[in-house]
């Protein structure tokens, strides 16, 4: 939050910094301002004397007035007398220049009383910028200083790439989910059935559901591209966040399954493995050994690539170094040595499993691998996904807590309560990965284990991103009044 508020405050006074420049430049070109005034009134003299040569050359007067004075009082008064001079009317032109001179010194003290307030802003939201960066430093330092040893030991073998890739595909996916989300807008308009009510012409209502679809369409081949080159790697996710890392481990078999986007959700394009992340961040940041040989990195828990013939030191030393360890059940001979590595090295309250939806499956895996066998035969089997998430209590007794099903019986109660709850399972179903979501959040508690916001985490996943992007957007804003400001 320090942090945070350091940035924004920064940003707002450049943003301040760069006003206050442009308008000392406004300022020094009024210097001209009362030479401008005595030949512009002097035209106007010439005009309304019978001159008619005079009414091209106040054109090109009243242009130095709109590209040099500031809107005002000045502008107005040049704009009438033109107005005058178009419809030939000398003594009304004569007349109302007059009060030219007077309107300029107005808008140069207007001007100066501008310049001293944005002076004032700036300095304050400097001081307030620097006041927070001093705490946002230490704070940074301390926290690196905490996850020193898992950067070490994560980022003995990260990949390098440009210092401009992450930025730039950051900003990309801003623009991705800026198309994205108008597009849904503009289709959501589309569908309305009265568009007179709304004021839109026909021909409008009617370019609105293509324009929207071709927006969705281009945003989700953005996203799409520049998502998975914009993600952060395991070692830029553990210097940022400072906490213990959360160990997801996984057979690599199923990482197919857990990219899957379920449908039906209102705009969803996140998959499972990324909501889960998401809701797992309430404890620390989400690390995962990427598949050997993948061309990008999946969303979701952030990767970091080990060799394939040195890897288990590595991740004994993760388990140690972390504060949870969410374990995926499936099949792998290097799976079931960390099933045995976390029963015989770690206290139980530190891991989490994730049973697959096929419990006969679970079973086989974790045949005698768990020192109390898992009660998993009266667990509705979902096949989508995720059946359970199973804590563990200090013996090591399991807390299993089923992944409620996609429809489920019908509600109780009163009959206007069961008309809602009817209404509610029809308009808003939730997601494999929101209800593996909430079991987890279950389970976890347990055995006294709690996040903050775990579900909402999960569901707020795609607004977090899409403020990433408009972060990077707004860097490019900034970029681009440098650049105007530079420009002569």
């Amino acid at each position: 939050m320090i942090t945070a508020i350091a940035l924004v405050a920064a940003y707002a006074a450049l943003h301040v910094l760069i006003t206050v420049v442009e308008s000392r430049q406004a300022e020094s070109r009024l210097q001209d301002g009362p030479a401008r005034v005595a030949a512009f009134t002097v035209l106007v003299d010439r005009f309304a004397a019978g001159d008619p040569t005079a009414r091209a050359e106040l054109v090109a007067a009243r242009a130095w007035f709109e590209e040099n004075v500031p809107a005002g009082r000045a502008r107005a008064t040049v704009a009438a007398v033109t107005g005058f001079v178009d419809l030939g009317r000398g003594a009304s032109a004569r007349a109302r220049a007059g009060a030219l001179a007077a309107d300029v010194e107005r808008d140069r003290a207007g001007l100066d009383q501008d310049l001293r307030s944005e002076t004032l802003a700036g300095l304050w939201l400097t001081a307030g910028a620097l006041a927070f960066a001093g705490p946002s430093l230490w704070l940074r330092r301390r926290r690196r200083a905490a996850t020193a040893e898992a950067v070490r030991t994560v980022g003995r073998f990260a990949e390098r790439h440009p210092p401009w890739r992450r930025p730039l595909f950051l900003a990309a996916t801003g623009l991705g989910y800026t198309l994205f989300i108008g597009g849904m807008t503009l289709v959501s308009m589309a569908q309305r059935t009265n568009p007179t009510e709304h004021g839109r012409p026909m021909a409008v209502q009617v370019l609105l559901l293509p324009v929207g679809l071709a927006a969705v369409g281009v945003g989700f081949l953005v996203l799409r591209y520049s998502r998975p080159r914009s993600t952060r790697g395991a070692v830029r996710a553990l210097r940022a966040d400072g906490r213990r890392p959360v160990l997801y481990l996984r057979s690599f078999a199923d990482d197919r399954t857990a990219a899957q986007v379920d449908d039906g959700q209102a705009l969803n394009i996140h998959s499972r493995e990324e909501q889960l992340a998401s809701a797992l961040a309430a404890f620390g940041p989400v690390i995962a050994v990427g598949r050997p040989g993948e061309p990008l990195p999946l969303l979701g828990a952030a990767r970091f690539y080990l060799p394939l013939d040195d890897w288990k030191p590595t991740i004994l030393r993760l388990m140690d170094l972390s504060q949870l360890i969410v374990l995926r059940v499936g099949v792998g001979e290097g799976l079931r040595w960390e099933i045995d590595q976390v029963v015989a090295t770690q206290p139980a309250r530190k891991l989490l499993l994730l049973t697959p939806g096929r419990v006969s499956e679970a079973i086989d895996s974790l045949d005698g691998r768990l020192p109390v066998p898992l009660p998993l035969e009266g667990v509705a089997a979902d096949t989508s996904w995720i059946s359970a998430a199973v804590t563990f209590a200090p013996d090591w007794t399991p807390q299993v807590t089923a992944v409620q099903p996609t429809s489920g019986p019908a509600p109780h109660g009163r009959w206007i309560m069961r008309r809602l709850r009817a209404a509610k399972e029809v308009t808003w179903d939730p997601s494999p990965a929101r209800r593996t979501v909430g079991a987890m959040k279950t389970a976890l508690a347990a055995v006294g284990v709690r996040g903050r916001m775990v579900v909402v985490r999960s569901d707020i996943n795609m607004l977090g991103t899409w403020g990433k992007g408009m972060v990077a957007l707004a860097i490019l804003v900034l970029l681009y009044r440098l650049l105007a400001l530079a420009a002569p």
